[in-house]
């Protein structure tokens, strides 16, 4: 159990979680914040809890690509992959692109299909079928691939895979990937990776698109010493901001600009593909960190997951409207069949954990007949609901194909890859938040126990008991949306910058009402004054949804994320209600 002062005194709210608010140096920093700015006091808590100084805190809520972005040239062989790169434009050689299957290896594709287009070039466009390949590059993929092409670049890819690099006889291949390194390259013209073992930079955060639109920064940069001129590149952080966010890339440093600046050309709605996707998901609005994370990305990745691979790559790199509405309603139709897929998946899994017992540094789960594209998403659920690493292993045959999610301060993937150099794994690799693997069912048991030793080495079985992160306190009257305006400010969040969250203490709730089967919205305030509408998601699919019933009409104290509610024209501001609690909510 933690020792931080449980917030407003909840010890046990309706999830069962304790409520737990700033620290006192956070505190302070604020307090501090606010008197030299005219920032808003909930404003000050948010950049003190990512501890911003006071004399950052205009800096820092515009971040910009020209401040932050870093030298291309300080990663390891980023000069040499732009040099050939160009080489084969110039040469007009056959290139072609191998790509991972999910957002990240397909936003990178698109990156550098559409930057070839500007230049006058075609490439041919890779990506390996999920159940058939498994990830990343493959002998017979690769020697293919040699037999036709001048230039093979894998992306979001490749660093491990040496023996399918070396399949790729005659040909030159370059690696552009942030998964975990091994302690030898394979044989390719450039390896640029952040997480290489020798590399001594700090940009290990990168998504693969963000390497590779580094790339591109260096290969325009090479293109000018040279007296021409290379594709815009700022239209395309579209596709890095997307990646970045559904690759759950930590939201610090270049990353936040990325984000912000990407976001902003997304909201022009100028690359066809996105448009038409964020029409069939019927996204009205400018999208936000959220929207690439939880309503564009699983889109993307939906091809990947339970269809054709290319799909998603393809939707983010046609210039074509016709191929775009095409390729958006294939996606939103796999979507709505992994939704059904996953959510069996994630039941059964969940049980067979519960079962297995969740307080120990692992939670996992195995068995016969799980699609193995919707493993990924199972986890990640299973990890939710534990806050423990998981993983969730897809059995046939004599073989598993897992993936795993981890919880922040457990590295999921180097232990991932020590279990392979150790051979208890037939391969396996990822970095610190995400994982995947094959193993061979007899040695399922014990790769798992064995992991199980490595995570609680890293503290993963010490957690303490689940709590929800609070910035302040708020009353409905100052949720305006010009207060909601500026918290984005202080944003994009996501990973390791969660969105902030407050606390209405003391509510009464005036009315409740379910929305279809499982939401709920309702109306609160104070004594007097004004009052706040509230939607709780999934609301009865947890005991938050019966808690709230009950106490219409009564004191309550209420938790979540303020937002705008764009509805009929209107834009109102509301509470994304997460979390409620009896005012006298004590420990249990």
């Amino acid at each position: 159990m933690s020792d931080a002062p449980l917030f407003l005194g909840v010890g046990h709210s309706a999830t069962g979680r304790r409520w737990l608010g700033p620290d006192a140096a956070s505190d302070r920093l604020a307090e501090t914040i606010a008197q030299g700015s005219s920032l808003p006091r909930a404003v000050c808590a948010v950049l003190a809890r990512a501890g911003v100084m006071p004399d950052q805190a205009e800096g820092y809520l515009m971040p910009t690509l020209r401040e932050h972005l870093p030298d291309p040239r300080t990663l390891l062989d980023m000069e040499a992959a732009a040099a050939r790169f160009l080489q084969a434009v110039a040469r007009r050689e056959r290139i072609a692109i191998f790509a991972d299957y999910d957002v990240d290896g397909g936003a990178s594709a698109a990156l550098l299909i559409c930057w070839l287009r500007d230049m006058g070039c075609r490439a041919t466009l890779y990506i390996p079928d999920r159940i058939d390949e498994g990830y990343g590059p493959n002998e017979p993929a690769m020697a293919a691939l040699a037999d036709t092409h001048d230039l093979i670049i894998c992306v979001d890819c490749g660093t491990l895979s040496h023996g399918p690099i070396a399949a790729a006889k005659g040909v030159d291949v370059i690696v552009l990937d942030h998964h975990l390194g091994g302690e030898t390259l394979p044989d390719a013209v450039a390896v640029v990776n952040p997480n290489r073992q020798d590399e001594t930079t700090d940009l290990g955060h990168l998504c693969a698109a963000a390497v590779v639109f580094l790339m591109l920064v260096e290969c325009n940069r090479q293109l000018r010493e040279g007296g021409k001129t290379g594709p815009d590149l700022m239209g395309m952080l579209d596709l890095v901001a997307l990646a970045t966010v559904a690759d759950v890339a930590p939201l610090i440093g270049v990353n936040r600009a990325f984000v912000r600046q990407g976001l902003r050309v997304m909201a022009e709605r100028k690359r066809v593909g996105l448009r038409a996707l964020a029409d069939i998901a019927r996204l009205d609005t400018a999208p936000k960190a959220y929207h690439l994370g939880f309503v564009l990305g699983p889109r993307v990745n939906a091809g990947g997951r339970i269809g054709a691979a290319d799909l998603g790559a393809r939707l983010l790199a046609t210039d074509d409207p016709h191929e775009a509405s095409a390729l958006a309603e294939k996606l939103e139709t796999l979507n709505a069949e992994r939704r059904e897929i996953e959510a069996h998946v994630r039941l059964e899994a969940l049980a067979q954990a519960q079962a297995r017992g969740l307080d120990g540094p692992l939670v996992w789960a195995a068995a016969e007949g799980w699609h193995p594209g919707v493993i990924g998403i199972a986890a990640a659920r299973l990890k939710e609901a534990t806050d423990r690493p998981a993983i969730v292993i897809a059995l046939e045959g004599d073989i598993g194909k897992g993936s795993g999610r981890s919880v922040p301060g457990v590295d999921l993937g180097a232990a991932i890859q020590r279990l392979a150099h150790e051979g208890l794994l037939i391969k396996g690799g990822g970095h610190k938040m995400a994982a995947g693997l094959t193993v061979a069912r007899a040695q399922m048991e014990d790769a798992m126990a064995r992991l199980c030793d490595l995570l609680a080495r890293q503290g993963a079985a010490d957690r303490p008991a689940a709590g929800l992160k609070l910035d302040g306190m708020l009353m409905p009257g100052a949720v305006t949306p010009e207060l909601i305006e500026q918290l984005d400010r202080a944003g994009p969040f996501g990973a390791s910058m969660r969105a902030p969250r407050f606390a209405f203490a003391d509510m009464a709730v005036r009315s409740t009402r379910p929305m279809g089967e499982s939401h709920l919205r309702l109306r609160f305030g104070g004594d007097h004054g004004p009052t706040l509408d509230a939607v709780a998601f999934r609301a009865f699919e947890t005991d938050l949804g019966s808690f709230l019933m009950t106490y219409q009409g009564r004191r309550i104290h209420l938790a979540g994320q303020i937002e705008i509610n764009h509805w009929g024209g209107r834009q109102t501001p509301q509470l994304r209600l997460e979390d409620a609690a009896a005012p006298d909510a004590g420990p249990e």
